[in-house]
């Protein structure tokens, strides 16, 4: 645990090093139709809390800050289990929302960038349909994870989001999982559905399966450093 609170402090400094005074939002906003449910232009970052509404007990939480480059602005989100684990993280265009990069940690605790083969996450319009797909290490030497995502537009909700209620929209995920062999040729493909609901001027704010047997929201949104505090009592 000790080793993962220092490798937390340690990414988490380097960005705050690097961190200006918050931009003013208006200035760098998304052209995509849906940049106001999107997460804000913020270079300071900030943490948001997850927990799971059907159970209560697991939390998940997603590290969200943005930067500057070469490369323009983007959105970078990293997500982390409950025990403090990055898990993932997802690096977006400010302008398209369009997916930059996409790296995945393996099962070495590697952090591993992923093969980006269609880069949408966030549909153009409310006819379009977002097309994503990753292939990445698997749980063994021989063998890959093909994550797979098409996302539509479903409908527009009124969400009550941390005690308050806000504009949101509703996002339907058809979701494919294939792990396979190169060599041997066999695959396990597991498929489903769910929902993601993204308010106006937070970004992801909860989500569920079709059958809500999984089913996460929003609890918080901390600091960095409160985040760092917390993980050093797991």
């Amino acid at each position: 645990m000790k080793k993962i609170i220092l490798l937390l402090s340690v990414i988490l400094g380097i960005t705050a090093c690097s961190s200006k005074e918050t931009e003013d939002n208006a200035e760098f906003a998304s052209t995509n139709m849906f940049g106001e449910y999107f997460y804000e232009y913020d270079t300071i970052p900030k943490v948001y809390v997850y927990r799971d509404v059907v159970g209560g007990l697991e939390e998940q939480f997603h590290r969200v800050f943005s930067i500057e480059d070469t490369e323009g602005k983007h959105i970078v989100v990293e997500i982390y289990a409950d025990d403090g684990r990055i898990l993932e993280a997802l690096n977006y265009n400010l302008d398209s929302l369009n997916l930059m990069d996409h790296m995945v940690v393996d099962t070495s605790f590697v952090k591993r960038k992923a093969e980006l083969f269609k880069n949408q996450m966030i549909p153009l319009d409310k006819t379009s349909q977002a097309e994503f797909a990753s292939r990445f290490a698997g749980i063994m030497d021989s063998t890959l994870f093909l994550k797979e995502v098409n996302r539509k537009y479903s409908k527009e909700v009124k969400l009550e989001v941390m005690g308050k209620e806000y504009d949101a929209v509703v996002f339907s995920d058809d979701l494919r999982l294939t792990l396979f062999n190169p060599f041997t040729q066999l695959e396990d493909v597991r498929e489903g559905r769910s929902f993601s609901y993204f308010a106006k001027g937070f970004g992801l704010v909860e989500w569920h399966t079709e059958n809500k047997l999984g089913h996460f929201r929003l609890e918080k949104i901390i600091s960095q450093d409160e985040f760092v505090n917390l993980m050093s009592k797991q």
